[in-house]
């Protein structure tokens, strides 16, 4: 049974908007049992350092230790409790999770292997976008977030949970549900908008979005990449042309200005236009005002513009961009990693729509309206890939895992027959055959780590320092972060990661 707390009254606001106290918890990205779960979250109930809590299969009880975390659904305003993860190979209490500074220290208690980077650990240090596997039961990812998504107003609508919502967009985290709110605002104005985004992030959905609620959502959305516009025929291309201008028996043309006249106008790519034609939008941007080549004569139009781009506002003449005052800023897929598997899951089901052969082999009873049948080893090396081109990057990495499937579950290729389409840092590769690495290899994670310099910031640590280290020990994770006193693999990775360093010999990717 639901248990559903309303919070609207008790999240304290920042004048941001923002709802105060982040917490840490627990996120699911993939559980064997009870796929419909994926995207609730197990928050701490505060920030305690040395606070434990527990999880697993087992309701809370007086007996209890220490208090259970408490699996949810976050919506704006909304809490619903859902209970425990019911597997029938999770213990009453499989996780101890005691809260550290900035990150979760997670001790294994029960009958499932705790898996971290492919091994198998009795203990793991977790910092926020860190995956933990609990063995054919669950993938985890630890989080830090509001303590619940502030109400917006006026109230979002609500779809099923995990799926898409009417407009297309897709994710649970407060970063969506932050830009479904944006989009809602931005929808409700009439002046023109700026959608700023890297490539593959979504930019044409939420123009349809904007456009699709506003008051002009019933008359057309006319679409356009600007960077085909042909230099010398700017003005023609947005204003058009009159008949027989600029040779005898040339058509009328109301040009993409005319055709939006009472609807908007979606200019793609709007940075790769040159500065100086971007001028040429001034006029009209102002009051509609603007002339179809050939006629002397102004014509007036109706129309909003939305421009998106994935460069930077300085690719923007100023003059444009102050026309342009209403923004929406979408991120990247690093930035919502627990939406992944969702948005994994809508890819998978749309392909599957198209395609009846996907639908039989990768989804229950071949019905793509179930959850598809994805393995942990992928939805696990998804969620730590580093993406450059986001979802369309994701789709590209699934078509390739259901290549390699052999299966009728959407599975990684083994590293050794395609050792680069999930090449990451944050990874252990498998040995060859897919076996699990050896026991006595696994017990070096478990054992307790050379204690760090006090107040030691792993940003002090000059980069060349790090790739002396990497190269010396051949790129072998263990004795690098040992040596550089750093309090974790994970550390390293993310250092690795953020200086863009090379990682050679035998423990690189």
């Amino acid at each position: 049974m639901e248990i559903t707390e309303t919070f609207e009254a008790s999240v304290q606001l920042r004048r941001s908007g923002d709802a105060l106290g982040t917490r840490l918890g627990l996120v699911i990205l993939w559980s064997a049992d009870e796929p419909e779960r994926v995207g609730e979250v197990a928050l701490a109930p505060d920030d305690r350092p040395g606070a434990t809590y527990l999880l697993g299969r087992a309701e809370a009880s007086g007996d209890d230790p220490a208090p259970r975390l408490e699996w949810a659904r976050q919506r704006p305003g909304l809490v619903t409790l859902t209970g425990p993860l019911r597997s029938p190979r999770l213990s009453r209490t499989q996780l101890a999770v005691e809260l550290g500074q900035g990150v979760l220290h997670l001790d294994n208690r029960g009958r499932s292997p705790l898996l971290l980077g492919g091994r198998e650990v009795q203990r793991a240090t977790l910092a926020p976008d860190d995956v933990v596997v609990l063995a054919r039961v669950a993938v985890f990812m630890c989080v830090r977030r509001p303590a619940a998504i502030a109400p917006a107003d006026p109230p979002l609508p609500l779809h099923p949970f995990g799926d898409a919502d009417a407009d297309g967009i897709v994710g649970e985290d407060p970063l969506t549900w932050a830009l479904r709110a944006r989009v809602a605002f931005v929808a409700g104005r009439n002046a023109h908008v700026l959608v700023r985004g890297p490539s593959g992030t979504g930019k044409e959905l939420v123009a349809q979005a904007v456009h699709r609620h506003s008051a002009r959502g019933r008359r057309a959305l006319v679409a356009r990449n600007a960077a085909t516009f042909p230099e010398t025929l700017i003005d023609a291309e947005l204003f058009g042309n009159a008949r027989n201008f600029p040779n005898t028996g040339t058509p009328e043309r109301p040009g993409l200005v005319g055709e939006a006249d009472g609807g908007t106008l979606f200019l793609d790519e709007f940075a790769e236009l040159p500065q100086p034609l971007q001028a040429h939008l001034l006029r009209v941007l102002d009051g509609g005002e603007y002339s179809r080549l050939g006629e002397a004569a102004a014509r007036r139009a109706d129309f909003r513009l939305i421009a998106a781009t994935n460069r930077s506002e300085q690719a923007l003449k100023d003059d444009v961009l102050a026309r342009l005052p209403l923004r929406l800023e979408l991120a990247g897929l690093g930035e919502r990693r627990a939406d992944i598997p969702l948005i994994a899951r809508h890819i998978l089901r749309r392909l599957a729509r198209a395609d009846p052969l996907l639908a039989r082999r990768f989804f229950p009873d071949g019905d793509p309206a179930r959850p598809p049948r994805v393995s942990w080893r992928l939805i696990e090396q998804l969620a730590s890939h580093r993406f450059t081109t986001h979802v369309r990057e994701l789709e590209s990495l699934l078509w390739r895992a259901m290549t390699a499937s052999t299966g009728d579950t959407v599975d990684v290729a083994d590293p050794a027959d395609e050792p680069h389409v999930f090449a990451d840092m944050s990874h252990e590769p498998r040995p060859a055959g897919g076996r699990s690495p050896d026991r006595s290899d696994s017990l070096a994670d478990t054992a307790p780590p050379a204690p760090a310099p006090p107040g030691l910031d792993p940003l002090t640590i000059p980069p060349d320092v790090i790739q002396r280290c990497l190269d010396r020990h051949e790129g072998r994770q263990e004795p690098v972060w040992r040596e550089l006193g750093l309090s974790s693999r994970h550390v390293l990775t993310r250092l690795v990661r953020r200086y863009n360093l090379q990682v050679r010999g035998r423990g690189g990717a």
